[in-house]
Protein backbone atom coordinates (compact mmCIF):
# COMPACT_ATOMS: atom_id res chain seq x y z
CA UNK A 1 0.00 0.00 0.00
CA UNK A 2 1.34 3.36 -0.52
CA UNK A 3 2.57 5.12 2.16
CA UNK A 4 2.88 8.68 0.70
CA UNK A 5 -0.69 8.60 0.23
CA UNK A 6 -0.62 10.80 3.58
CA UNK A 7 -0.18 14.45 4.44
CA UNK A 8 3.43 15.71 4.15
CA UNK A 9 3.21 16.54 7.91
CA UNK A 10 2.52 12.86 9.03
CA UNK A 11 6.32 12.18 7.39
CA UNK A 12 7.51 15.06 8.87
CA UNK A 13 6.54 14.23 12.27
CA UNK A 14 7.50 10.84 11.70
CA UNK A 15 10.97 11.84 11.03
CA UNK A 16 10.54 14.09 14.21
CA UNK A 17 9.63 11.31 16.34
CA UNK A 18 12.74 9.24 14.85
CA UNK A 19 14.87 11.56 15.34
CA UNK A 20 13.68 12.66 19.27
CA UNK A 21 14.04 9.25 20.13
CA UNK A 22 10.54 8.05 20.65
CA UNK A 23 9.53 5.36 17.69
CA UNK A 24 9.82 2.84 21.35
CA UNK A 25 6.83 5.07 22.72
CA UNK A 26 3.35 3.72 22.08
CA UNK A 27 0.50 5.88 21.48
CA UNK A 28 -3.55 5.40 21.13
CA UNK A 29 -5.33 7.59 18.61
CA UNK A 30 -8.97 7.31 18.20
CA UNK A 31 -10.73 8.65 15.02
CA UNK A 32 -14.27 9.64 16.01
CA UNK A 33 -17.31 11.77 14.20
CA UNK A 34 -17.36 15.11 15.84
CA UNK A 35 -20.36 16.62 14.66
CA UNK A 36 -23.31 15.23 12.64
CA UNK A 37 -23.59 16.11 9.30
CA UNK A 38 -26.42 18.72 8.63
CA UNK A 39 -30.20 17.03 8.24
CA UNK A 40 -28.57 13.50 9.81
CA UNK A 41 -29.67 11.73 12.86
CA UNK A 42 -27.27 9.54 12.58
CA UNK A 43 -23.84 8.13 11.02
CA UNK A 44 -23.58 4.70 9.33
CA UNK A 45 -19.96 3.66 9.49
CA UNK A 46 -18.37 2.05 6.26
CA UNK A 47 -15.03 1.91 5.01
CA UNK A 48 -13.31 -0.52 7.74
CA UNK A 49 -12.06 -3.48 4.74
CA UNK A 50 -10.52 -0.32 3.37
CA UNK A 51 -9.10 0.84 6.34
CA UNK A 52 -7.54 -3.11 7.22
CA UNK A 53 -6.05 -3.65 3.86
CA UNK A 54 -4.25 -0.22 4.09
CA UNK A 55 -2.90 -0.92 7.39
CA UNK A 56 -2.04 -5.10 7.00
CA UNK A 57 -0.14 -3.54 3.44
CA UNK A 58 1.73 -0.23 4.62
CA UNK A 59 5.07 -0.10 3.57
CA UNK A 60 7.29 2.07 1.75
CA UNK A 61 8.86 1.52 -1.73
CA UNK A 62 12.67 2.20 -2.47
CA UNK A 63 11.91 5.02 -5.10
CA UNK A 64 9.32 6.68 -2.51
CA UNK A 65 12.35 6.32 -0.15
CA UNK A 66 14.30 8.30 -2.51
CA UNK A 67 11.86 10.77 -3.22
CA UNK A 68 11.38 11.82 0.65
CA UNK A 69 15.08 12.12 1.25
CA UNK A 70 15.13 14.81 -1.88
CA UNK A 71 12.75 16.77 -0.26
CA UNK A 72 14.24 20.23 1.55
CA UNK A 73 11.76 19.15 4.31
CA UNK A 74 14.25 16.25 5.29
CA UNK A 75 17.64 17.46 5.05
CA UNK A 76 18.28 17.74 8.12
CA UNK A 77 16.98 14.45 8.79
CA UNK A 78 19.63 11.34 9.45
CA UNK A 79 20.02 8.30 7.20
CA UNK A 80 18.83 6.18 9.65
CA UNK A 81 15.48 7.20 9.50
CA UNK A 82 15.61 6.20 6.05
CA UNK A 83 16.60 3.35 6.73
CA UNK A 84 13.77 2.89 9.26
CA UNK A 85 11.18 3.56 6.80
CA UNK A 86 12.46 0.58 4.18
CA UNK A 87 11.42 -1.97 6.45
CA UNK A 88 8.45 -0.21 7.76
CA UNK A 89 5.36 -2.12 8.64
CA UNK A 90 1.88 -1.29 10.70
CA UNK A 91 2.42 -3.88 14.19
CA UNK A 92 -0.06 -2.37 16.26
CA UNK A 93 -3.40 -2.94 17.32
CA UNK A 94 -6.88 -1.77 15.94
CA UNK A 95 -9.92 -1.27 17.29
CA UNK A 96 -13.27 -0.90 15.06
CA UNK A 97 -16.70 -0.53 15.47
CA UNK A 98 -18.23 -3.27 12.82
CA UNK A 99 -20.06 -1.57 9.46
CA UNK A 100 -23.13 -0.81 9.72
CA UNK A 101 -23.50 0.42 12.99
CA UNK A 102 -25.18 3.86 13.41
CA UNK A 103 -23.16 6.39 15.40
CA UNK A 104 -23.87 9.74 17.06
CA UNK A 105 -21.70 12.90 17.32
CA UNK A 106 -18.65 12.45 19.53
CA UNK A 107 -18.65 8.67 19.54
CA UNK A 108 -15.34 7.40 17.95
CA UNK A 109 -15.62 4.99 15.31
CA UNK A 110 -12.00 3.16 15.53
CA UNK A 111 -8.98 3.33 18.15
CA UNK A 112 -5.28 2.75 16.68
CA UNK A 113 -2.74 1.75 19.31
CA UNK A 114 1.05 1.25 18.17
CA UNK A 115 4.32 2.74 18.10
CA UNK A 116 3.70 6.22 17.84
CA UNK A 117 5.28 6.54 14.06
CA UNK A 118 2.96 4.04 13.26
CA UNK A 119 -0.24 5.38 14.34
CA UNK A 120 0.51 9.07 13.26
CA UNK A 121 1.13 8.20 9.60
CA UNK A 122 -2.40 6.05 8.52
CA UNK A 123 -4.29 9.57 9.54
CA UNK A 124 -4.93 10.88 6.77
CA UNK A 125 -5.83 8.07 4.71
CA UNK A 126 -8.13 6.50 7.85
CA UNK A 127 -9.83 10.03 7.76
CA UNK A 128 -10.62 9.81 4.50
CA UNK A 129 -11.38 6.04 3.56
CA UNK A 130 -14.17 6.04 6.97
CA UNK A 131 -15.23 9.83 5.82
CA UNK A 132 -16.23 9.16 2.44
CA UNK A 133 -18.14 6.05 2.87
CA UNK A 134 -19.67 6.69 6.22
CA UNK A 135 -21.28 9.53 3.97
CA UNK A 136 -22.67 7.69 0.97
CA UNK A 137 -23.75 4.78 3.22
CA UNK A 138 -25.81 7.12 5.18
CA UNK A 139 -27.38 8.81 2.29
CA UNK A 140 -28.33 5.64 0.70
CA UNK A 141 -30.42 4.32 4.12
CA UNK A 142 -32.03 7.96 3.65
CA UNK A 143 -33.36 7.34 0.01
CA UNK A 144 -33.68 3.66 0.78
CA UNK A 145 -35.47 4.95 4.11
CA UNK A 146 -38.21 7.04 2.31
CA UNK A 147 -38.76 4.11 -0.31
CA UNK A 148 -41.36 2.32 1.40
CA UNK A 149 -39.43 -1.04 0.08
CA UNK A 150 -39.00 -0.20 -3.26
CA UNK A 151 -35.45 -0.70 -4.27
CA UNK A 152 -33.24 2.47 -5.09
CA UNK A 153 -30.33 1.69 -7.37
CA UNK A 154 -27.19 4.02 -7.06
CA UNK A 155 -26.44 5.61 -10.75
CA UNK A 156 -23.76 7.83 -9.58
CA UNK A 157 -20.33 6.71 -10.90
CA UNK A 158 -20.29 9.31 -13.72
CA UNK A 159 -20.87 12.24 -11.15
CA UNK A 160 -18.47 10.82 -8.78
CA UNK A 161 -15.53 13.04 -7.88
CA UNK A 162 -13.18 10.19 -9.04
CA UNK A 163 -13.85 6.76 -10.86
CA UNK A 164 -12.77 4.59 -7.46
CA UNK A 165 -15.11 6.99 -5.73
CA UNK A 166 -17.37 5.77 -7.80
CA UNK A 167 -16.52 2.36 -6.83
CA UNK A 168 -16.40 2.70 -3.23
CA UNK A 169 -19.59 4.90 -3.51
CA UNK A 170 -21.29 2.33 -5.02
CA UNK A 171 -20.25 -0.06 -2.23
CA UNK A 172 -20.91 1.89 0.67
CA UNK A 173 -24.62 2.85 -1.15
CA UNK A 174 -25.35 -0.91 -1.19
CA UNK A 175 -24.43 -1.17 2.07
CA UNK A 176 -26.34 1.55 3.77
CA UNK A 177 -29.60 -0.49 2.02
CA UNK A 178 -29.45 0.28 -2.51
CA UNK A 179 -30.68 -2.47 -3.69
CA UNK A 180 -27.69 -2.51 -6.45
CA UNK A 181 -25.39 -0.18 -8.74
CA UNK A 182 -24.65 0.81 -12.51
CA UNK A 183 -21.28 0.56 -11.26
CA UNK A 184 -20.25 -2.81 -13.41
CA UNK A 185 -16.34 -2.90 -11.49
CA UNK A 186 -18.47 -2.68 -8.01
CA UNK A 187 -20.53 -5.97 -9.06
CA UNK A 188 -17.14 -7.50 -9.62
CA UNK A 189 -15.34 -6.60 -6.95
CA UNK A 190 -17.53 -6.64 -4.20
CA UNK A 191 -20.36 -8.64 -4.96
CA UNK A 192 -22.94 -5.43 -5.22
CA UNK A 193 -25.89 -6.20 -8.01
CA UNK A 194 -25.67 -4.68 -10.90
CA UNK A 195 -28.74 -3.14 -12.75
CA UNK A 196 -29.06 -1.00 -16.13
CA UNK A 197 -29.91 -1.61 -19.44
CA UNK A 198 -29.46 1.05 -22.04
CA UNK A 199 -29.11 4.99 -22.30
CA UNK A 200 -30.67 7.51 -24.80
CA UNK A 201 -28.12 6.92 -27.22
CA UNK A 202 -29.10 3.33 -27.95
CA UNK A 203 -33.10 4.62 -29.00
CA UNK A 204 -31.35 7.28 -31.12
CA UNK A 205 -29.42 4.98 -33.07
CA UNK A 206 -32.13 3.57 -34.74
CA UNK A 207 -34.69 5.45 -37.12
CA UNK A 208 -37.16 4.96 -35.24
CA UNK A 209 -38.43 4.47 -31.34
CA UNK A 210 -40.31 1.49 -31.12
CA UNK A 211 -37.61 -0.52 -33.56
CA UNK A 212 -34.87 0.57 -30.69
CA UNK A 213 -37.23 -0.79 -28.17
CA UNK A 214 -38.27 -4.23 -30.25
CA UNK A 215 -34.42 -5.14 -30.67
CA UNK A 216 -33.65 -4.36 -27.13
CA UNK A 217 -36.31 -6.19 -25.88
CA UNK A 218 -35.00 -9.58 -28.16
CA UNK A 219 -31.49 -9.33 -27.07
CA UNK A 220 -31.99 -8.27 -23.28
CA UNK A 221 -35.82 -10.44 -22.69
CA UNK A 222 -37.30 -10.14 -19.46
CA UNK A 223 -34.10 -8.03 -18.11
CA UNK A 224 -35.11 -5.32 -20.98
CA UNK A 225 -35.79 -1.52 -19.59
CA UNK A 226 -37.11 0.90 -22.06
CA UNK A 227 -36.43 4.23 -21.91
CA UNK A 228 -39.56 6.19 -22.60
CA UNK A 229 -38.64 10.09 -22.78
CA UNK A 230 -35.97 9.98 -25.51
CA UNK A 231 -38.31 12.07 -27.65
CA UNK A 232 -41.99 12.21 -26.09
CA UNK A 233 -42.74 9.95 -22.98
CA UNK A 234 -46.38 9.54 -23.54
CA UNK A 235 -45.60 7.95 -27.01
CA UNK A 236 -43.09 6.33 -25.89
CA UNK A 237 -45.10 3.68 -22.99
CA UNK A 238 -47.67 3.57 -26.20
CA UNK A 239 -44.68 2.33 -28.08
CA UNK A 240 -42.84 0.26 -25.24
CA UNK A 241 -46.89 -1.49 -24.63
CA UNK A 242 -47.12 -2.60 -28.24
CA UNK A 243 -43.51 -4.94 -27.85
CA UNK A 244 -44.21 -8.60 -27.72
CA UNK A 245 -42.73 -10.61 -24.92
CA UNK A 246 -41.86 -9.61 -21.07
CA UNK A 247 -39.79 -6.94 -20.32
CA UNK A 248 -38.67 -5.55 -16.96
CA UNK A 249 -40.57 -2.39 -17.22
CA UNK A 250 -39.63 1.40 -18.42
CA UNK A 251 -38.07 4.37 -17.11
CA UNK A 252 -38.60 7.93 -16.72
CA UNK A 253 -35.89 9.86 -16.68
CA UNK A 254 -37.13 13.46 -16.70
CA UNK A 255 -40.87 15.32 -16.89
CA UNK A 256 -43.44 15.63 -14.20
CA UNK A 257 -43.06 12.14 -12.62
CA UNK A 258 -46.34 12.23 -10.75
CA UNK A 259 -48.19 12.81 -13.60
CA UNK A 260 -46.02 10.67 -16.27
CA UNK A 261 -45.96 7.88 -13.91
CA UNK A 262 -49.70 7.97 -13.32
CA UNK A 263 -50.36 7.37 -17.41
CA UNK A 264 -47.55 5.63 -18.30
CA UNK A 265 -49.36 3.03 -15.80
CA UNK A 266 -52.63 2.99 -17.63
CA UNK A 267 -50.98 2.66 -21.31
CA UNK A 268 -48.62 -0.37 -19.64
CA UNK A 269 -51.66 -2.17 -18.21
CA UNK A 270 -54.27 -1.49 -21.05
CA UNK A 271 -51.16 -2.84 -23.05
CA UNK A 272 -51.17 -5.99 -21.51
CA UNK A 273 -48.31 -5.33 -19.57
CA UNK A 274 -49.39 -5.20 -15.81
CA UNK A 275 -45.99 -7.15 -14.39
CA UNK A 276 -43.95 -3.98 -16.09
CA UNK A 277 -42.33 -1.70 -13.62
CA UNK A 278 -41.89 2.23 -13.55
CA UNK A 279 -38.35 3.09 -12.88
CA UNK A 280 -37.66 7.15 -12.23
CA UNK A 281 -34.18 9.05 -12.55
CA UNK A 282 -32.86 12.09 -12.72
CA UNK A 283 -32.23 14.47 -10.15
CA UNK A 284 -33.54 12.30 -6.98
CA UNK A 285 -33.01 12.39 -3.69
CA UNK A 286 -34.74 11.13 -0.32
CA UNK A 287 -36.71 14.48 -0.20
CA UNK A 288 -38.43 13.83 -3.53
CA UNK A 289 -38.79 10.40 -3.44
CA UNK A 290 -41.09 10.99 -0.36
CA UNK A 291 -42.45 13.55 -2.09
CA UNK A 292 -43.04 11.24 -5.18
CA UNK A 293 -44.83 8.67 -2.96
CA UNK A 294 -46.70 10.77 -0.72
CA UNK A 295 -49.67 10.61 -3.03
CA UNK A 296 -49.00 6.84 -4.13
CA UNK A 297 -47.73 7.57 -7.63
CA UNK A 298 -47.57 4.14 -9.43
CA UNK A 299 -43.32 3.94 -8.94
CA UNK A 300 -41.56 0.73 -8.88
CA UNK A 301 -37.89 1.60 -8.56
CA UNK A 302 -35.70 4.40 -7.81
CA UNK A 303 -32.28 5.55 -10.01
CA UNK A 304 -30.34 8.26 -7.37
CA UNK A 305 -27.27 9.31 -9.28
CA UNK A 306 -25.75 12.32 -8.65
CA UNK A 307 -27.40 13.42 -4.83
CA UNK A 308 -26.11 10.06 -3.68
CA UNK A 309 -22.86 9.54 -5.40
CA UNK A 310 -21.19 12.88 -3.81
CA UNK A 311 -23.93 13.05 -0.77
CA UNK A 312 -24.89 16.60 -2.36
CA UNK A 313 -26.60 18.44 0.63
CA UNK A 314 -23.74 17.07 2.92
CA UNK A 315 -20.60 16.25 1.50
CA UNK A 316 -18.09 16.06 4.30
CA UNK A 317 -18.46 14.77 7.47
CA UNK A 318 -16.30 16.31 10.54
CA UNK A 319 -14.19 13.23 11.59
CA UNK A 320 -11.06 13.97 13.86
CA UNK A 321 -7.58 11.89 14.28
CA UNK A 322 -6.73 12.78 17.98
CA UNK A 323 -4.11 11.48 20.56
CA UNK A 324 -5.66 10.64 23.47
CA UNK A 325 -3.19 8.42 25.75
CA UNK A 326 0.63 7.51 25.03
CA UNK A 327 3.04 5.42 26.83
CA UNK A 328 6.74 6.44 27.28
CA UNK A 329 8.84 4.20 29.53
CA UNK A 330 6.46 1.97 30.38
CA UNK A 331 4.26 5.26 32.08
CA UNK A 332 1.11 5.62 31.22
CA UNK A 333 0.33 9.34 30.25
CA UNK A 334 -3.32 10.34 28.92
CA UNK A 335 -3.91 13.59 26.16
CA UNK A 336 -6.43 15.73 25.60
CA UNK A 337 -7.39 19.01 24.11
CA UNK A 338 -9.94 21.27 26.06
CA UNK A 339 -10.32 24.55 23.21
CA UNK A 340 -13.78 25.23 23.46
CA UNK A 341 -15.13 23.97 20.16
CA UNK A 342 -13.00 21.38 19.65
CA UNK A 343 -12.64 19.36 22.77
CA UNK A 344 -11.01 15.60 23.01
CA UNK A 345 -11.19 13.15 25.81
CA UNK A 346 -8.16 11.52 27.50
CA UNK A 347 -8.03 7.37 27.17
CA UNK A 348 -8.78 4.87 25.47
CA UNK A 349 -12.47 4.04 25.15
CA UNK A 350 -15.50 1.74 24.68
CA UNK A 351 -18.85 2.43 23.38
CA UNK A 352 -21.88 0.59 25.09
CA UNK A 353 -25.22 0.79 23.00
CA UNK A 354 -28.21 -0.12 25.49
CA UNK A 355 -31.94 0.28 24.60
CA UNK A 356 -32.32 3.73 25.26
CA UNK A 357 -28.71 5.20 25.29
CA UNK A 358 -25.18 5.35 24.59
CA UNK A 359 -22.51 5.08 27.34
CA UNK A 360 -18.67 5.95 26.16
CA UNK A 361 -16.73 4.42 29.23
CA UNK A 362 -13.05 4.36 29.86
CA UNK A 363 -11.34 0.97 28.41
CA UNK A 364 -11.84 -1.59 30.43
CA UNK A 365 -14.72 -0.55 32.23
CA UNK A 366 -17.90 -2.71 32.31
CA UNK A 367 -21.51 -1.70 30.60
CA UNK A 368 -24.57 -2.39 29.90
CA UNK A 369 -25.66 -3.20 26.40
CA UNK A 370 -23.55 -3.84 23.27
CA UNK A 371 -19.91 -3.30 23.59
CA UNK A 372 -19.05 -1.42 19.72
CA UNK A 373 -15.26 -1.25 19.56
CA UNK A 374 -14.24 -4.65 19.07
CA UNK A 375 -10.28 -5.88 18.08
CA UNK A 376 -9.60 -6.24 14.04
CA UNK A 377 -5.88 -6.33 14.29
CA UNK A 378 -3.71 -7.41 16.86
CA UNK A 379 0.28 -7.09 16.83
CA UNK A 380 -0.19 -6.42 12.96
CA UNK A 381 -2.44 -9.32 12.18
CA UNK A 382 -6.18 -9.62 11.04
CA UNK A 383 -7.51 -11.64 13.99
CA UNK A 384 -10.29 -13.36 11.88
CA UNK A 385 -11.96 -12.16 8.70
CA UNK A 386 -14.13 -8.90 8.77
CA UNK A 387 -17.88 -9.21 7.92
CA UNK A 388 -19.32 -9.87 4.55
CA UNK A 389 -20.81 -6.71 2.64
CA UNK A 390 -24.12 -9.13 2.62
CA UNK A 391 -23.62 -8.71 6.58
CA UNK A 392 -22.64 -5.51 7.14
CA UNK A 393 -25.89 -4.70 4.57
CA UNK A 394 -27.68 -6.92 6.79
CA UNK A 395 -26.45 -5.47 9.81
CA UNK A 396 -27.33 -1.83 8.87
CA UNK A 397 -30.67 -2.84 8.46
CA UNK A 398 -31.00 -4.42 11.50
CA UNK A 399 -29.51 -1.73 13.49
CA UNK A 400 -31.10 1.03 11.75
CA UNK A 401 -34.85 -0.39 12.33
CA UNK A 402 -33.80 -0.41 16.02
CA UNK A 403 -33.46 3.24 16.14
CA UNK A 404 -36.50 5.44 17.13
CA UNK A 405 -38.72 6.48 14.70
CA UNK A 406 -37.57 10.04 14.99
CA UNK A 407 -34.05 9.19 14.25
CA UNK A 408 -35.14 7.45 11.21
CA UNK A 409 -37.10 10.37 9.46
CA UNK A 410 -35.02 12.66 7.25
CA UNK A 411 -35.53 15.88 9.66
CA UNK A 412 -33.43 16.25 12.61
CA UNK A 413 -34.83 14.87 15.81
CA UNK A 414 -33.82 15.21 19.73
CA UNK A 415 -30.17 13.22 19.59
CA UNK A 416 -29.57 10.02 20.73
CA UNK A 417 -28.65 10.03 24.46
CA UNK A 418 -24.61 9.75 24.21
CA UNK A 419 -23.36 10.33 27.73
CA UNK A 420 -19.84 9.44 29.57
CA UNK A 421 -19.36 7.00 32.16
CA UNK A 422 -17.81 8.50 35.02
CA UNK A 423 -14.93 6.64 35.23
CA UNK A 424 -14.18 8.78 32.13
CA UNK A 425 -15.79 12.10 33.57
CA UNK A 426 -13.12 11.69 36.38
CA UNK A 427 -9.84 10.87 34.11
CA UNK A 428 -11.04 13.98 32.07
CA UNK A 429 -10.87 16.28 34.61
CA UNK A 430 -7.80 14.69 36.06
CA UNK A 431 -5.80 15.32 32.93
CA UNK A 432 -7.35 18.71 32.71
CA UNK A 433 -5.93 19.77 35.91
CA UNK A 434 -2.67 18.31 35.02
CA UNK A 435 -2.08 19.80 31.68
CA UNK A 436 -3.13 23.54 33.01
CA UNK A 437 -1.43 22.96 36.02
Amino acid sequence: MNALLTDLYELTMGAAYFEAGKTAERAVFELGVRRLPPRRNFVLAAGLPQVVDYLLNLSFAADEIAYLRGLPQFQHISPAFFDYLRDFRFTGDLFAVPEGTPLFAGEPMLMLRAPIIEAQIPETYLLSALSFQSLIATKAARCAGVAGGRPVVEFGTRRAHTPEAGVLGARAAYLGGCAGSSNTLAGFRYGVPVMGTVAHSWVMSFSGESEAFRQIQRILGESAIQLLDTYDTIQGARHAAKTQGPFWGVRLDSGDYKTLARQVRTILDEGGHKDAKIMVSGDLEEYRIRDLLADGTPIDAFGVGTQLSISADAPSLSTVYKLVEIEICGIQRFTAKYSDDKPSYPGSKQIFRDTNRDVIARCGECGRGEALLRPIILGGRLIEPLPTLEQARQRAAESIAKLPDSLRQLEEAEPWPVIHSRELRELTERTRRNLLG
